[in-house]
């Protein structure tokens, strides 16, 4: 059985509030999956589960965390190559570019990113945002 890491930051517990849905529709479609904020993990760590779910909000012009996140992902993104990745996070205003671009960088790393796209959120998720949250989690555990 495939593994499956849900590694995210939060400021505001939205982007956690998300990654504990992801969590729970990949459970729930039988995966093997651990839940984890990005401070209680390591590049190398994430590198050996065989799948991938990335979670980051949207922090000043529209950018991943600057201090913990973005460390972590720019070493994680060159052992990226042929893995499945999910991306997801919240937003409190723009229009997703930081998703846009992160999605980018992470199918220019050479990963296969779930969907083409990542899963956003403005602000915090409701019901139907956390029900997109269990289905992206159920679609990772089948990708």
């Amino acid at each position: 059985m495939e593994k499956i890491a849900v590694i995210y930051w939060s400021q505001s517990g939205n982007t956690e509030a998300m990654a504990n849905a992801v969590a729970e529709g990949a459970r729930e479609a039988g995966a093997e999956t651990v839940l984890l904020h990005v401070s209680g993990t390591s590049a190398a760590d994430a590198a050996g589960y065989s799948k991938l779910a990335l979670g980051c909000p949207a922090m000043g012009a529209e950018v991943l965390e600057e201090a913990e996140f973005e460390p972590f992902f720019m070493e994680l993104e060159p052992q990226l190559g042929g893995r499945k990745v999910a991306l997801f996070g919240s937003y409190g205003w723009g229009d997703g570019q930081w998703m846009r671009d992160w999605t980018k960088r992470t199918d220019d790393a050479g990963a296969n990113v779930l969907g083409g796209e990542g899963l956003i959120i403005n602000e915090t998720p409701d019901e139907d945002g956390l029900a997109k949250c269990r289905a992206l989690g159920k679609s990772l555990a089948a990708f």
